[in-house]
């Protein structure tokens, strides 16, 4: 996956366990067990969530994504295609 498909999941609000898979390269039973820990959390706060859906805001503290990188890298592999399309 590259920055771009990155970050068209990473902005979406809410994440499902197939988004959950692609952003953490876990397989289906660590990706179930991680989004009920998010979900066991917000619960504890009082929060309601959607069925079988976590906020994207908590993905990504849990998993400790930096956003602003994959922006970075994004732009920059943009820049190179247009480059490349060119020459």
């Amino acid at each position: 996956m590259n920055a771009k498909e990155m970050l068209e999941i990473l902005s979406k609000v809410w994440c499902d366990t197939a988004d959950l898979m692609k952003l953490s390269g876990f397989g289906i039973t660590y990706t179930a067990k991680l989004k009920k820990e998010i979900r066991d959390e917000l619960t504890k706060q009082g929060k309601r969530l959607p069925k079988g859906l976590v906020p994207m805001k908590e993905v990504i503290a849990k998993l400790d994504i930096d956003v602003n990188y994959y922006k970075d890298l994004a732009e920059f592999q943009l820049k190179e295609h247009v480059v490349k399309t060119v020459l």
